[in-house]
């Protein structure tokens, strides 16, 4: 009869709807024996169970699999289907036990094990979890990195690190087992115990470029950085054609002072495909404030800007704009936040400085067309009125810019200085309008203002 059962679990994936001649049983006949009618009975109970089941009506599945229970309660199967009904009725209790009575009558199937140990870490019963995954770890090895981060999960540090070893020295490392030690590195504070493995990590394998990349980052999260540098030198030897390890010694040569060395490394990470945007633009923040201090470079940073001239990561552009503003190189300023702009078009810090150094440069066709446009955007932003009003009065149309910049007045707050631009303002265009009343009351407001601060 068992072997009847399973059968129908394997045709149940296939037929979703009983056949109009399955298990017909004819009543006017007369059995030949009691055994067959209950066996006859069973089957038709269990396949309605699955039914019920497959359609999602666990209530009518769970009395049919009770109901076959009753007939023959040696069937480890039903204990598995009358689990996992339970389970999604959410009965957990009687779901444990169903699934337990299943296992403990076929202690060899993974597939009811592995189904108690899915059951167990839905619920969070992570000490029943480890039991279960323990019997199933003789199936897969692939069950030791499950209870590896079961161990991480209930805090046994050392167990896990146990099994990472065993994993690691019977499959190599893994990018996933990577980030367990370190979780267990971060919790327990054994730095020391990490960089020895890497150091031991880099000792069997010296050809092997992650190695050597994992301990410069953790002897320099450490404040280990000679040893860092040394590794990273070393790598170079190893391979001269890497391009990854610039990342760290760019850092490194100048906080040695290897001015020159700095820019060929830093050179060569902004070339890279290899390399991220993100981390790119770390190096040049870094070589922008270097420059900064040590201007006689600037040729250098000239041509790591134009080597990142294409770049599609606005922050870079940003960076790079800030950096020519506070050398008061306005057009080049100008040129890095629009390529800035066109990437990240709702960047109200750029647009601000576009706008600004419009009017700086006196481009105030170009000022009015576009400040009018984010006002679209920004109606209650002041500082676009402003520029937009200031833009007006160059292009000498003062009704305009007094429409404007009386409109922005309305959404100045707690904001003396600018308050004041509008004052000034507001009087330019009143003279222009030939209107020297209205102006002097202006420029009085813009006066008095001044003299309040």
């Amino acid at each position: 009869m068992k072997q009847k059962i399973y059968i129908l679990i394997l045709l149940f994936g296939i037929l979703i709807f009983p056949q109009t001649n399955h298990a017909q049983v004819d009543f006017n006949k007369k059995p030949e024996d009691d055994l067959g009618n209950v066996e006859d009975t069973f089957q038709e109970l269990f396949y309605e169970a699955l039914t019920q089941k497959g359609i999602e009506n666990y209530d009518r599945s769970v009395s049919a699999l009770l109901k076959c229970i009753e007939l023959d309660n040696s069937v480890p199967v039903l204990y598995f289907e009358l689990g996992k009904n339970y389970n999604k009725l959410k009965n957990f209790g009687a779901a444990e036990d169903a699934l337990k009575k299943a296992v403990n009558k076929d202690p060899n199937n993974e597939w009811f094990l592995d189904v108690l140990y899915g059951f167990y870490m839905e619920q969070n019963e992570y000490d029943k979890a480890i039991k279960t995954v323990k019997q199933l770890v003789k199936f897969h090895s692939d069950y030791k990195e499950n209870l590896a981060a079961l161990y991480v999960k209930t805090k046994e540090y050392k167990d896990a690190l146990k099994i990472l070893d065993e994993l690691d020295a019977e499959f190599g490392v893994s990018v996933a087992r990577d980030i367990m030690r370190n979780q267990i590195y971060e919790a327990t504070g054994r730095k020391k115990d990490q960089i020895k493995n890497l150091e031991a990590r880099l000792e069997d394998n010296p050809d092997k470029e992650s190695n050597y990349l994992q301990l410069i980052f953790r002897y320099s999260e450490n404040n280990e950085k000679e040893k860092a540098f040394e590794t990273a030198k070393e790598l170079l030897k190893t391979n001269p054609n890497s391009q990854i390890v610039h990342l760290a010694l760019y850092k490194f040569y100048l906080d040695d002072n290897n001015a020159q060395k700095a820019i060929e490394s830093m050179k060569i990470v902004i070339k890279s495909p290899e390399i991220k945007p993100e981390a790119k633009l770390k190096v040049l923040t870094d070589f922008v404030q270097f420059v900064g201090k040590n201007p006689q470079y600037e040729a250098d940073l000239v041509e790591a800007t134009t080597l990142v001239g294409n770049s599609k990561n606005s922050k870079t552009l940003i960076e790079l704009g800030q950096y020519y503003l506070s050398k008061s190189n306005k057009p080049k300023a100008l040129e890095y936040f629009e390529a800035a702009l066109k990437i990240d078009t709702d960047n109200f810090n750029v647009l601000r400085n576009v706008l600004l150094l419009y009017i700086d440069l006196q481009k105030f066709n170009v000022a009015e067309k576009k400040s009018n446009e984010v006002l679209q955007k920004y109606p209650a932003q002041p500082l676009f009125y402003l520029i937009n009003g200031v833009a007006l009065n160059q292009l000498n149309q003062a009704q305009k810019a007094v429409d404007v910049l009386e409109a922005g007045l309305d959404y100045i707050i707690d904001d003396n200085k600018m308050e004041i631009d509008f004052y000034n303002q507001l009087s330019t265009a009143y003279i222009l309008l030939n209107n020297t009343a209205k102006a002097k009351t202006f420029s009085d407001k813009a006066k008095q203002l001044e003299t309040s601060n």
